[in-house]
């Protein structure tokens, strides 16, 4: 699937959403890794993550490729700032309908629009492949987060209150939310 959009963020600046290419590995691998060190809300912490550029890069070949499935970048002023993806979370047919969205952005971009730029993008390419649902998880207290899919129109359906065990500051309870598309 190809995306790419230029967008006005709060402050003025451009931002390009666009798909990854294995071209951007290094770049998307960094960033994986620079946003999983920043906050304690995404499901990996940094040194959890095994993957290598190879990896990476046979992942966004993979992507980019895809009909129903896209890792999505946010570029300001070439640099990636940002990430976030859809993906099928069954091939079966009572599945198919069904995709799973999720993002990251560098802290020191939070509160620029970029959140907001690439749920859109998330949701026009999950519209374009044909799914009718659109799901994630968000840690409840990461109240930014939640606010931001609620204002996409993403609808609570469940909870797990121990959903994410931290290093640090014990369970964190998980909401689950939908769109329907």
């Amino acid at each position: 699937m190809r995306y790419i959009k230029t967008v006005k963020l709060k402050d003025g600046i451009d931002c390009i959403i666009r798909n990854g290419t294995e071209d951007d590995a290094k770049a998307v691998l960094d960033i994986f890794k620079k946003t999983h060190k920043q906050t304690d809300f995404l499901l990996s912490y940094h040194d959890e993550i095994k993957f290598t550029e190879e990896d990476e890069h046979k992942y966004l070949k993979e992507k980019a490729e895809s009909e129903k499935e896209i890792e999505l970048l946010a570029i300001i002023e070439n640099n990636v700032v940002g990430s976030a993806g859809i993906e099928i979370i069954g091939k079966q047919f009572k599945l198919s309908h069904r995709a799973e969205f999720g993002i990251s952005v560098d802290k020191a971009y939070w509160g620029f629009g970029i959140g907001s730029a690439l749920t859109a993008a998330c949701i026009d390419c999950a519209k374009k492949a044909g799914y009718s649902q659109l799901e994630l998880n968000v840690v409840s207290e990461n109240e930014a987060a939640v606010n931001l899919y609620k204002k996409f129109g993403f609808i609570e359906f469940g909870r797990n209150p121990k959903g994410f065990k931290t290093r640090t500051s014990g369970y964190q309870e998980v909401v689950y939310m939908r769109l329907e598309l």
